[in-house]
């Protein structure tokens, strides 16, 4: 065996050099210096996102027989989601550090990082079996951080409800990955593609079913999300960005590479149309569900399955100009989710509420508070000249680019028409802040250091995006 093949895997030998180096000092370290743990996370995190950037333009290479690859386009995807799980780790500071969560906070990044390095393995596979190895990486961890609060009841179901169906999930997509390998007699997507080109039956059609099921349990597209709204309520605030974000924008990629490089060929055949009634129902339950809600951490459940329509109709294109509109598109929901985020999670540290109603007259009390959660309503709703329009914008111009299909432009009309009724839940949230009156408001209090540094990042990302150019040029560059 040539061991010089593990040299094409540089970003996750360095994110193994960073879970160790935090499992070390977690171990080994006394009590006083183990508050130390979370503080080594987040610097040798931003290391590690630093040398992603650093090899950046790196040529494409592949290892172990094809079996991995990566290129200047995955090491972008990898440093996006590097980049959402630093801010993850700078908001989640406090809570770590604190009396409840300080006996086992080193499990805590452990975790995470142990979920992002199978993330990439989802990203970099091309042979089903490395890709399950690196889904069933990435999942089983997430489990362990939704029940992470041990006591708490909400924390215990949201638990059970994620494993079960995480399972399911999992075997679904395995059932449709047999019937593949019974009719190609390979695991390796482009043997996959080479052996089907031309042949589609029924079988395969039932099995490329089961694939899009197993997805959409992973990306919470309807009728796969049931789970989403109980499991984000009840773990932790900050592993439940953690999943909004990180786990739904890395699963976003893999199943884009699974669509188009194993069976493209049966884009118009099979799964277009397979597509297009996801992305409907996924985008408008998210929407009408949503503006029942009250506690926010549902109320972002919900908003996060609608933008999981958004995320699959830059798929729809099938075009590099797709590719560079998914990798915008979950920069821009990495920074909007993570900054309301931010804000619910300094506020449940402070006074223990999640409501709605506990919002009302915040800015009187907190006004900075109220100012990013705004920035970030504003952001997912896609109001210029925020970026959330602006990467909007290019999923629906990337759906349409070259194409004269009647049933393309019903499509975006009908992802038009659902982000109007987003804007009206959106804003309920900036109107219970800045218009609506508490006789009991939240009083007013200073948010942790750390807290402060993730939201003025995420408030950054979210001007900065809209306003330079360079970074959606930027990534055009890389596909193309």
């Amino acid at each position: 065996m040539d061991y010089s093949q593990f040299l094409a895997l540089k970003q996750e030998i360095g994110l193994l050099i960073v879970f160790l180096l935090v499992f070390l000092t977690d171990t080994f370290a006394g009590k006083k210096s183990a508050k130390a743990v979370p503080y080594i996370a987040c610097i040798w995190m931003l290391a590690q996102t630093a040398f992603g950037f650093w090899i950046a333009a790196e040529p494409a290479t592949s290892a172990f027989a094809g079996m991995y690859v990566t290129s200047p386009v995955i090491v972008a995807i990898k440093n996006i989601l590097n980049v959402g799980v630093l801010i993850v780790l700078i908001q989640s500071l406090k809570w770590a550090n604190s009396e409840f969560t300080a006996v086992r906070r080193g499990e805590f990044y452990e975790l995470i990082l142990l979920t992002l390095f199978g993330m990439y393995l989802m990203i970099s596979s091309r042979h089903f079996l490395m890709f399950i190895i690196g889904l069933e990486t990435a999942s089983l961890p997430l489990c362990a951080l939704v029940a992470f609060d041990k006591h708490r009841y909400e924390s215990h179901e949201a638990a059970i409800k994620y494993i079960l169906t995480a399972v399911f999930s999992s075997a679904i997509l395995l059932m449709g990955l047999s019937f593949v390998y019974g009719l190609s007699g390979t695991l390796y997507y482009h043997g996959i593609a080479a052996a089907l080109h031309g042949n589609l039956g029924v079988m395969l059609a039932v099995a490329l079913a089961f694939v899009m099921a197993g997805f959409g349990f992973k990306l919470s597209l309807v009728p796969f999300h049931l789970w989403t709204a109980d499991v984000y309520q009840g773990a932790p605030t900050s592993v439940t960005a953690y999943l909004s974000v990180i786990s739904k924008g890395s699963a976003a990629f893999a199943f884009l590479v699974v669509l188009t490089q194993v069976f493209g060929v049966f884009y118009s055949a099979a799964w277009e149309w397979m597509l297009y009634a996801l992305i409907i129902l996924t985008i408008t339950v998210g929407n009408l569900f949503a503006i029942r809600q009250t506690n926010m951490k549902r109320f972002l459940a919900f908003s996060s399955i609608s933008q999981a329509g958004y995320i699959m109709l830059a798929i729809v294109g099938n075009n590099g100009m797709g590719v560079s509109a998914l990798m915008f598109y979950v920069l821009v929901y990495i920074f909007s989710n993570l900054a309301a985020f931010g804000v619910i999670g300094a506020i449940e540290n402070a006074t223990g509420k999640v409501n709605m109603t506990d919002y009302n007259g915040l800015y009187k009390t907190n006004p900075r508070l109220a100012v990013t959660m705004m920035l970030a309503m504003f952001s997912l709703a896609g109001i210029p000249p925020f970026a959330g329009f602006f990467s909007k914008f290019f999923v629906f111009t990337s759906t349409l680019s070259g194409t004269n299909s009647a049933a393309l432009y019903v499509l975006v009309l009908i992802a038009l028409i659902n982000t109007i009724i987003s804007l009206y839940y959106y804003l309920l949230v900036v109107k219970a802040m800045f218009i609506n009156d508490s006789d009991q408001p939240l009083a007013t209090f200073r948010s942790a250091c750390s807290e402060r540094l993730g939201m003025w990042v995420c408030v950054a990302g979210i001007i900065g995006l809209g306003i330079v150019s360079y970074f959606y040029d930027y990534l055009l560059t890389v596909v193309a």
